[in-house]
């Protein structure tokens, strides 16, 4: 059962929007109070920070204006330079000496100097092979300059840091309920990037951060009709990928800006799943969990009509839009990692 800590909050920094969310554990995961606002584009970019100031000031102003959360947070990370690796040792009940044969071995997995790294790990489980029982533990690593930054960030807007945690992670805690028992699932949260996680129950084995997510498709429509980036998300909500174009609203006074919004979600959707393809099939090459069975999406583009569809269609797999109890007029989609961010271990029914 997760641990019943309600006064952290969830936080989640992704490039668009910065959000918040503070949680119930009453035997199902349940949102009771949360915050989001957007990004200025440039502060957050591929999920690292490049503003200190300027993030840290957000989030001031957000916690401000919602006394309600707890300054107390976990924050959640996504970006291209976090690695996660599940190694398999010899079983080790020293925690001591599993730590030191964990370092040693990742030395090795770890594409990056560990001296300038940040690593934790987590056992997972015994399992048997031809060698005999290994014990499996997931290792991950980040690089100490972008961790100190979210870290210098945080603490310049008065928030007090409980634990620095995977964005991956969280998702996975909030909507594991979707898979059913022996299930391999991809998740994926399309926001400012694709943050795609491969989990088996609540154990999560494999992440990677795609560049591309809702915000670039925003971005390659605003351009196009030199719209601001908040209109031209605007309008790939309201297009979606539904009804016929000529069908969707406005069409008489804004049909080129509503073909271009269907022809960019069409492109992005396409390209979406075949990055997810691609990683699913390097997973499986390392021989990890079997095939994926389903794809359970959350994060901004669950509010676009026809995005879960769509991607079904592309992937060949079933795509269920992560469910999760939230107050009335909040969007899941949008809170559901740092629903998972406010407690440290999923609930198991």
């Amino acid at each position: 059962m997760a641990k019943r800590s309600t006064h952290i909050t969830g936080l989640e920094i992704d490039p668009s929007a910065i959000t918040a969310a503070a949680v119930g554990t009453d035997g199902k995961l349940s949102v009771s109070s949360a915050a989001y606002a957007l990004l200025e584009p440039g502060i957050i970019r591929d999920g690292e920070v490049q503003d200190v100031a300027a993030l840290s000031q957000a989030l001031r102003s957000l916690f401000d204006d919602h006394r309600e959360l707890d300054k107390r947070v976990r924050v959640g990370i996504a970006n291209q330079r976090i690695v996660l690796r599940v190694i398999e040792l010899p079983p080790i009940k020293d925690e001591k000496q599993l730590a030191q044969a964990v370092r040693f071995l990742a030395q090795d997995q770890i594409p990056m100097p560990l001296d300038s790294a940040v690593l934790d790990f987590r056992p997972l489980d015994i399992v048997d092979t031809p060698d005999g029982p290994r014990q499996r533990v997931a290792v991950v690593a980040a690089r100490r300059d972008m961790i100190d930054r979210v870290l210098d960030a945080v603490r310049g807007a008065g928030l007090r840091i409980e634990g620095i945690d995977l964005a991956a992670f969280g998702m996975v805690r909030a909507l594991h309920h979707h898979g059913l028992p022996g299930e391999t699932v991809v998740y994926l949260s399309v926001g400012g990037v694709t943050n795609l996680a491969v989990a088996q129950g609540t154990t999560c084995t494999f992440t990677r951060v795609i560049g591309g997510g809702l915000d670039g498709l925003a971005v390659e429509l605003a351009e196009r009709r030199a719209l601001t980036l908040e209109h031209a998300g605007g309008w790939l909500t309201h297009v979606g990928l539904e009804e016929p174009c000529e069908l969707v609203t406005g069409y008489a006074d804004d049909g080129a800006i509503i073909e271009d919004a269907r022809a960019i979600l069409i492109d992005g959707v396409r390209r979406i799943a075949g990055e997810v393809r691609n990683s699913v099939d390097f997973h499986q090459g390392n021989g990890i969990d079997g095939g994926v069975q389903r794809c359970v999406l959350t994060g901004p583009a669950v509010a676009v009509p026809g995005f879960a569809a769509a991607l079904a269609a592309d992937l060949g797999l079933p795509v269920d839009a992560g469910d999760l109890r939230v107050p009335p007029g909040l969007e899941a989609g949008r809170l559901a990692v740092a629903a998972g961010l406010a407690v440290e271990e999923a609930l198991v029914a």
